[in-house]
């Protein structure tokens, strides 16, 4: 996802892939006992950690065997737990595959630095056939849609169906081809996350922060405290790049629905027009009241349009 803190701009970000049967496998080491104790508090059972080029990931599979996979991918300071609602609503009838970008969550951090958008979608696509997943829909919120749509046009053999929830993808906050300093309140804050400033990025991201639980503000910053996290979540920001988009965008095959919500301070309204037409064919639903993560703050308004296009004749 983009949020701002103060005038500061922040990326914040998530991904989720629907697709036709495709078979995931679970392989990969387990958690073991050395871990931190914001490890401990938020692993379970379901999860397992898969080394990819160097890089540490925790994966979540979860639902059926033998169904249509959808994996979902978070934004910028999120973790996978983002996905909770649509991952209980889905899983029923889907195999859903979830996991932490490297430097978010309990995913480690990049031990070789790299955060841009092209290694992370490579990182992806390397994930998702580690995995045994052929083919499946893609869904990203924020930053992770930006890595959705980035894999649905670079190899659109592995996209059935693609979900863009407050997708990045035009030009924000100063940021280009080239990226935007990071300003030092900024630095701060992924460094040292204070539970006064997590409220106020709350307040930019969430359309109503009040009616959140407490735990999920204390899960905001723990994720953002865990260690190494914050050194990774701010060389991402000196590393992330919004380059024109279009001429990838028109290169989208996959059915695409486009979620947004009307009060997104992060990525403005105006933009998911925007993508909604440079993706032919395209359909976007606006919910009214809801910031920059529909997911958790219209879930089931927003599954309720997910289960309906999933099912759609394509």
């Amino acid at each position: 996802m983009l949020s701002r803190l103060g005038n500061t701009p922040v990326l914040l970000a998530a991904l989720l892939t629907l697709g036709a049967c495709a078979t995931v496998s679970s392989s990969g080491s387990h958690p073991t006992a050395s871990v931190s104790a914001i490890d401990k508090r938020y692993l379970t059972a379901a999860d397992h950690y898969v080394k990819i080029d160097g890089v540490r990931y925790r994966v979540r599979v979860e639902g059926k065997a033998g169904t249509p996979v959808i994996v979902l991918i978070h934004g910028f300071s999120f973790s996978l737990e983002t996905w909770d609602a649509w991952t209980q609503g889905l899983a029923p009838d889907y195999r859903i595959v979830r996991f932490d970008l490297a430097g978010h969550g309990l995913s480690d951090a990049d031990p070789k630095g790299r955060y841009d958008a092209d290694t992370r979608a490579r990182h992806v696509v390397a994930l998702m056939k580690h995995l045994g997943i052929q083919h499946a829909t893609l869904a990203g919120n924020s930053y992770g849609g930006l890595l959705a749509w980035r894999i649905a046009a670079e190899h659109p053999a592995l996209v059935d169906r693609l979900i863009l929830v407050d997708s990045a993808a035009f030009s924000i906050n100063g940021v280009t081809d080239k990226p935007a300093p990071v300003p030092a309140g900024m630095r701060a804050y992924l460094l040292d996350p204070k539970p006064e400033m997590v409220k106020a990025s709350a307040s930019i991201i969430f359309a109503n922060p009040a009616a959140l639980p407490p735990e999920r503000l204390e899960m905001m910053r723990n994720m953002i405290a865990r260690p190494g996290n914050g050194p990774a979540l701010v060389t991402h920001l000196e590393q992330f790049t919004l380059p024109a988009p279009e001429t990838q965008l028109a290169r989208i095959k996959a059915p695409t629905l486009i979620l947004w919500g009307s009060k997104d301070h992060v990525v403005p309204l105006d933009q998911s027009y925007r993508l909604r037409d440079a993706i032919k064919g395209s359909q976007l639903v606006v919910y009214e009241g809801v910031g920059h993560a529909p997911q958790e703050e219209a879930s089931a308004a927003s599954l309720a349009t997910v289960r309906q296009f999933l099912t759609q004749k394509q």
